[in-house]
């Protein structure tokens, strides 16, 4: 899809409700916890399509799946300069609010500076910090500070051990509810690898933890100036990280992945994301029993 984004913002314009401090908790242990949705938010034209399939789930499986929809407003980690980014921070925002006024879905998009976190918790449930700023402490408590769900995803350079260390920063700056995504670790050049102990030792840490299966599949800038993937080993790594206890599971799908404007290789097309979720559900409930 060609990119018609607007110039980025690094604010929104338009005034947006505070985040409200006293919201309950949004992970429910006795869910399945799927984020999913489009990498980059690009249009209405990709979101919608996306959004209505993870309302439908939800729908369906009310007792057994907390969906959450994703999409970022700005992928400002691409590896090539020229590469599209999305509609940026003022567009995207007003389109996730959109969005969630539509579904009532509950809604997640990455920060990447301190000053966004207000603005995007004024729209967002979930508030992200990207793998490669998870240590990033002004971002970390910026974000806590909002009264929003904070998912970290584990840095590609981290071991899980040493995601104690985040959880703790969010802890000390009093973040109400604090989620941990493994999104597999750099191994040798342009590979990732998921070790399915990660799940055990980061859930000493006390805070549910997720495995973000699309992203795990990444090949980082293997496809000349750009990241490659494997598609088709989401379905098997998600199935074990299930079965090694995650607590929940964060997908990209998109309508037409290989037109995708970020991270097409790695996105589930959105045709087969009820069939993966039929599957996961069957491996977390049996690894429950």
């Amino acid at each position: 899809m060609k990119d018609s984004s607007p110039p980025h913002s690094s604010a929104v314009t338009s005034a947006k409700a505070p985040a409200d401090p006293h919201a309950s908790v949004l992970y429910d242990p006795s869910k399945l916890l799927l984020i999913a949705g489009p990498c980059s938010l690009e249009c209405s034209e990709v979101a919608f399509p996306v959004a209505e399939v993870l309302a439908n789930l939800q729908a369906s499986h009310s007792s057994r799946l907390q969906v959450i929809f994703k999409a970022s407003y700005d992928k400002a980690n691409r590896t090539s300069l020229g590469s599209p980014r999305g509609p940026g921070m003022e567009a995207g925002l007003t389109l996730l609010q959109k969005i969630g006024e539509a579904t009532g879905l509950p809604l997640l998009t990455d920060i990447h500076t301190a000053p966004q976190a207000a603005e995007a918790a004024g729209v967002c449930q979930v508030l992200q910090i990207p793998a490669f700023l998870c240590r990033q402490t002004d971002l970390l408590a910026t974000a806590a500070q909002t009264g929003r769900v904070v998912n970290v995803k584990k840095g590609q350079f981290l071991s899980p051990a040493e995601m104690s260390f985040v959880v703790d920063k969010l802890k000390q700056c009093e973040a109400k509810e604090i989620w941990q995504t493994e999104r597999g670790t750099t191994f040798g050049y342009q590979n990732l690898v998921v070790d399915m102990r990660s799940f055990s030792i980061m859930k000493r840490n006390g805070q549910p933890v997720i495995f973000d299966a699309t992203h795990s599949v990444q090949l980082p800038g293997a496809d000349g100036g750009k990241t490659g993937g494997q598609r088709e080993f989401v379905l098997p790594l998600a199935k074990a990280a299930l079965a090694a206890g995650a607590d929940g599971l964060f997908m990209e799908t998109h309508p037409d992945p290989d037109n995708a404007i970020s991270d097409g290789p790695n996105q589930i097309p959105l045709s087969e994301l009820s069939t993966h979720v039929e599957k996961y559900l069957q491996i977390w409930e049996s690894a429950r029993d």
